[in-house]
């Protein structure tokens, strides 16, 4: 069913008044019939679907994203088997909102001042796991429940980014260890749901993991094995034989929820209340390998089903998220609140393109007009003005990011003998954010797993800090030529300090670049 298409008369930030008194009309699924006719619905009875998959991290992204693929699936196909469960595992507030509207919402599809609406009724139920009474362990083991799907953000797996194995002193893990029935980390609850299916016999769930990692369904795999392994050997080689942990690849740009929105979608439901309205970019993609058993038709939603997502995998970390973290780092020091602000800055904008075609895209196993494609295609989505992406939700845990995203292409640029400007002023940009997003002013807040014992790294003369937190191995590994990457990532830091980083970047751009942007 294809969404219709709406001229954005109504922007997002516009906000209809409120008549004192008046009742407001919540979203409901007897609402479903009043909408207006340019708003896309689910092509099913919500409240007949059961739920097949269990999905942990109720957040936007898994809103505009698989909840809207699963729903368009279901509309190709009428098979109602695929509701979601979706697991908040922290704060209660979007359960309270879905609860409260029969599990529907708002996605808001933004560019080029156009928008596609859409209700999405594929939520059958919304989870709070600390005050769940059933459990989310029981929901997994649910006999109807086929597939589990995460979207937790890398720290959500407790494990390190240099050795993708379970970090067993993560308090979490502690936690779940002591009390395995009532876990609170996705890693816990998942060892725990599978231990019930084992003994009650039958075929286990196949659990999905969309979050930004590399080998994702891979490193999940590894670290709720090695949380089996301090519980019980039994479970550890049960989980092994029998559980698949597909590899997937997500893509979309996800607006976090701004206080406009409930407005924006009130306007275009026709003065109807929505308070879980979603806003993301139209383009999405979904690489998922291939595994046995039954699953929604995804590929009739966007996504495509591969033998291996290790090339899709390395394009999405190195071009999109790599280059978010460039633009994050250096648009923040330099005062940009978003991306799209940092990228209408001609030198970023520059910066950005030359390090995805000379730095990252060299890595990666595209043609030159795929990647000269793909990074036009990358550029016009981080310049989408309707898509507000800050600073401090792209650069933050950025310790655990940097080495999938950058520091992987790092060595191999270094191994190659090709220069890697960008990467070493990214670098000196991130160690810049531990005393940047303190001074007054400042547009971006520092948040890093590692924050406490990386600001102790924080010296006054910028070759023996860049010295210092470059020899983080659990950052950044072992490099080659480590002496001449601390010594770049040091003289980028004396020059962002002194001269700022438009200064900084003009001086890295290859003159073709320097030339189109006068």
């Amino acid at each position: 069913m294809r969404v219709p298409l709406i001229t954005a008369k109504k922007t997002r930030t516009e906000m209809t008044s409120r008549i004192p008194g008046k009742v407001v009309p919540r979203l409901s699924a007897d609402m479903l019939t009043r909408l207006p006719a340019t708003v896309a619905r689910p092509g099913f009875a919500p409240r007949s679907l059961s739920t097949g998959i269990l999905h942990l991290g109720c957040g936007s992204f898994h809103r505009a994203h698989q909840a809207l693929a699963t729903q368009h699936a279901m509309n190709e196909t009428g098979d109602p088997r695929w509701g979601i469960a979706a697991v908040a595992i922290n704060r209660p507030t979007v359960v309270d909102a879905l609860r409260a509207q029969d599990h529907l919402y708002t996605t808001l599809l933004h560019e080029d001042g156009q928008a596609r609406v859409e209700v999405v009724g594929s939520i059958t139920e919304a989870i709070h796991a600390p005050s769940d009474l059933i459990g989310v362990p029981q929901r997994i083991a649910d006999r109807r429940v086929k597939i589990v799907t995460l979207t937790v953000t890398a720290s959500g797996y407790c494990v390190s980014p240099v050795t993708g194995r379970l970090e067993v002193d993560c308090p979490g893990v502690r936690h779940d260890l002591r009390s395995p029935t009532r876990p609170i980390t996705p890693i816990g609850m998942l060892a725990q749901g599978l231990e019930l299916v084992r003994r009650r016999g039958g075929t286990p769930p196949v659990v999905i993991s969309c979050d930004n990692l590399c080998a994702n369904g891979s490193t999940l795999r590894r670290a709720v094995i090695d949380f089996a392994l301090l519980r019980d050997d039994h479970l550890a080689e049960w989980i092994a034989r029998h559980v698949q942990f597909p590899n997937s690849v997500v893509d979309r740009i996800v607006q976090p929820t701004a206080p406009t929105d409930a407005a924006v979608a009130r306007n275009w439901l026709g003065g109807i209340e929505d308070f879980a309205p979603v806003s993301a970019e139209p383009f999405m993609t979904w690489t998922i390998e291939d595994f046995e058993g039954e699953r929604p038709q995804w590929e009739l939603g966007g996504a495509q089903f591969v033998a291996n997502v290790r090339d899709y995998e390395l394009a999405k970390l190195r071009l999109l998220n790599g280059t978010h973290m460039l633009l994050a780092y250096l648009g923040g020091v330099a005062g940009h609140r978003t991306i799209a602000e940092a990228t209408a800055s001609p030198a970023l904008a520059a910066l950005a393109r030359q390090f995805m075609l000379d730095e990252q895209g060299p890595t990666l196993a595209l043609g030159q007009p795929e990647l000269r494609r793909t990074v036009d295609d990358l550029m016009r989505r981080f310049r989408n003005p309707a898509i507000a992406q800050d600073m401090t939700r792209i650069g933050r845990n950025g310790s655990d990011k940097m080495m999938p995203r950058v520091v992987d292409a790092l060595r191999d640029n270094i191994e190659a003998g090709r220069p890697t400007p960008g990467a070493t002023l990214l670098i000196a940009a991130w160690i810049r954010w531990f005393t940047a997003s303190h001074a007054p002013g400042a547009v971006m807040e520092l948040i890093d797993p590692r924050e406490d014992s990386l600001a102790v790294l924080v010296d006054s003369d910028p070759h023996r800090c860049a010295q210092a937190f470059l020899q983080r191995t659990d950052i950044f590994g072992t490099l080659p030529e480590l002496d001449r990457v601390q010594r770049q990532v040091g003289d980028a830091l004396a020059e962002i300090g002194r001269d700022g980083v438009e200064a900084a970047v003009r001086r890295r751009l290859a003159p073709q670049s320097e030339g189109s942007i006068g």
